[in-house]
């Protein structure tokens, strides 16, 4: 699995998790991902939108942002689908793949 956070400010290093670890989204956000967004954005306010994947859906992953007091988007305000939206998916991921 591959995570990655993309912004106007910025994005994050990219976080590559091995085949067949155990993996867990708050460790990915917590020692990954968060870091790198709180340095990109500095005092700036930021939103976290994930998108439908399993683990982002699971409830432990949902409840870390809220413990964190981190603004995010809930996964039924989620565009199903949307490049636009969620341009790693489609646009970054997708490159990877070719």
């Amino acid at each position: 699995m591959v995570s990655v956070g993309v912004s106007r400010m910025g994005k994050t290093r990219v976080v590559i998790i091995d085949s067949g670890a155990k993996f867990n989204g708050n460790i990915v956000l917590e020692k990954g991902l968060l870091p790198d967004v709180r340095a990109i954005c500095r005092h700036y306010r930021w939103t976290l939108q994930q998108d439908g994947a399993p683990v982002h859906t699971a409830r432990t992953t949902m409840d870390y942002p809220k413990k964190e007091h981190i603004i995010f988007i809930e996964p039924h305000m989620w565009p199903p689908n949307s490049p636009d939206i969620n341009p790693v998916d489609y646009g970054i991921l997708g490159a990877l793949q070719q």
